[in-house]
């Protein structure tokens, strides 16, 4: 599998990329992990209703195809998106999910932060916060989109929506609990974990 260190990109143009790139994948083509941040930018997944979006702050919309509702990518963030073959893997979706955010608890259950998952509500919590919120999106077989963590960033347009589509939904960050990460590290330790989980899942 194909680790790649895209850095700060532009989301659109990254969306694009991993469309075409599942568009053009044949049975033979590696699968990849994309280890980004990027600048501020809100994303609603397809079914997402605008009316999650509360106010407008000045930070461009992008209305997506993977599913759940609005969510926010900012700078400090590390997004990991999962360029995956399932039926190679021999993964099927759950089971993709609940590798995600097992890799997401096992990276904080490192720095001894007990996080859980919430059924019916993808992503990783701690307490009553969420910390990684998670979609995906499913083409002939293979997976694009994938989970983002939030590590030191500005959270504060979080406040302008409703996260993931729940009112009040709080956020936290690994920066407040006491996690000495920066966004590059974390994605590194991320992507180990992630690897980690889906050897499990197809072992």
């Amino acid at each position: 599998m194909l680790v790649k260190r895209l850095g700060q990109v532009d989301y659109a143009p990254t969306f694009q990329a991993m469309q075409d790139f599942t568009a053009r994948r044949t049975a033979d083509t590696p699968d990849e992990l994309w280890i980004v941040e990027h600048p501020p930018v809100y994303t609603l997944g397809q079914a997402g209703k605008p009316e999650h979006i509360l106010k407008d702050v000045g930070i461009p919309i992008v209305k997506i195809d993977r599913g759940g509702q609005v969510t926010y990518h900012g700078p400090g963030q590390v997004v990991i998106y999962l360029l995956l073959n399932l039926p190679r893997l021999k993964i099927k979706v759950r089971e993709l999910v609940t590798a995600i955010e097992q890799a997401v608890i096992d990276l904080l259950a490192e720095y001894a932060v007990i996080a859980e998952r919430r059924d019916g509500a993808p992503g990783v919590y701690v307490g009553d916060a969420k910390v990684a919120a998670l979609g995906l999106r499913i083409r002939n077989g293979c997976s694009y989109h994938g989970v983002s963590l939030n590590v030191d960033m500005d959270l504060s347009p979080f406040t302008a929506i409703n996260p993931c589509g729940y009112a009040g939904l709080k956020v936290v960050q690994t920066a407040d609990l006491n996690i000495p990460l920066t966004a590059h590290e974390a994605g590194e330790r991320l992507s180990h974990y992630l690897l980690q989980q889906l050897d499990k899942q197809h072992g």
